[in-house]
Protein backbone atom coordinates (compact mmCIF):
# COMPACT_ATOMS: atom_id res chain seq x y z
CA UNK A 1 0.00 0.00 0.00
CA UNK A 2 2.92 2.62 0.71
CA UNK A 3 4.27 1.39 -2.29
CA UNK A 4 1.25 2.14 -4.47
CA UNK A 5 1.29 5.90 -2.54
CA UNK A 6 4.80 6.86 -2.87
CA UNK A 7 4.68 5.61 -6.48
CA UNK A 8 1.44 7.86 -7.32
CA UNK A 9 2.72 10.59 -5.08
CA UNK A 10 6.51 10.78 -7.08
CA UNK A 11 4.04 10.21 -10.63
CA UNK A 12 1.70 13.43 -9.02
CA UNK A 13 4.94 15.62 -8.35
CA UNK A 14 6.72 14.69 -11.55
CA UNK A 15 3.62 16.30 -13.39
CA UNK A 16 3.85 19.48 -11.46
CA UNK A 17 7.41 19.90 -11.98
CA UNK A 18 6.89 19.42 -16.35
CA UNK A 19 3.97 21.34 -15.85
CA UNK A 20 5.93 24.39 -14.40
CA UNK A 21 8.80 23.90 -16.88
CA UNK A 22 6.48 24.58 -19.56
CA UNK A 23 4.76 27.54 -18.81
CA UNK A 24 3.87 29.56 -21.62
CA UNK A 25 6.16 32.96 -21.69
CA UNK A 26 4.47 36.24 -21.11
CA UNK A 27 6.08 38.03 -24.10
CA UNK A 28 3.48 39.40 -26.38
CA UNK A 29 1.08 39.38 -23.90
CA UNK A 30 -0.30 43.09 -22.41
CA UNK A 31 1.36 43.88 -19.43
CA UNK A 32 -0.08 45.45 -16.01
CA UNK A 33 0.70 49.51 -16.58
CA UNK A 34 1.34 49.27 -20.47
CA UNK A 35 -0.08 52.19 -23.06
CA UNK A 36 -3.03 50.80 -24.74
CA UNK A 37 -2.63 50.64 -28.74
CA UNK A 38 -3.69 52.99 -30.84
CA UNK A 39 -7.62 52.52 -32.23
CA UNK A 40 -8.27 52.76 -35.66
CA UNK A 41 -10.29 51.68 -38.33
CA UNK A 42 -12.71 52.58 -40.86
CA UNK A 43 -15.88 54.62 -39.42
CA UNK A 44 -17.05 55.26 -36.18
CA UNK A 45 -20.76 55.02 -35.91
CA UNK A 46 -21.54 57.55 -33.17
CA UNK A 47 -18.80 59.72 -32.49
CA UNK A 48 -16.29 61.35 -34.42
CA UNK A 49 -12.77 59.23 -33.95
CA UNK A 50 -11.36 59.46 -30.59
CA UNK A 51 -7.43 59.85 -29.59
CA UNK A 52 -6.05 56.95 -26.83
CA UNK A 53 -4.80 60.80 -25.64
CA UNK A 54 -8.21 62.24 -25.03
CA UNK A 55 -9.12 59.32 -23.38
CA UNK A 56 -6.19 59.22 -20.51
CA UNK A 57 -7.66 59.04 -17.05
CA UNK A 58 -11.12 57.55 -18.09
CA UNK A 59 -12.23 53.99 -18.10
CA UNK A 60 -12.85 53.35 -21.50
CA UNK A 61 -15.00 50.12 -22.68
CA UNK A 62 -14.67 48.31 -25.93
CA UNK A 63 -16.28 45.96 -27.70
CA UNK A 64 -15.40 44.36 -30.38
CA UNK A 65 -18.05 42.91 -32.93
CA UNK A 66 -18.56 41.72 -36.44
CA UNK A 67 -21.43 40.98 -38.77
CA UNK A 68 -21.49 36.98 -39.97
Amino acid sequence: MRQRLAKTLGAVIGIVVLALGFRPSAEGLPQEGALAPAIGGQEWINSPPLASEALRGRVVLVEFWTYG
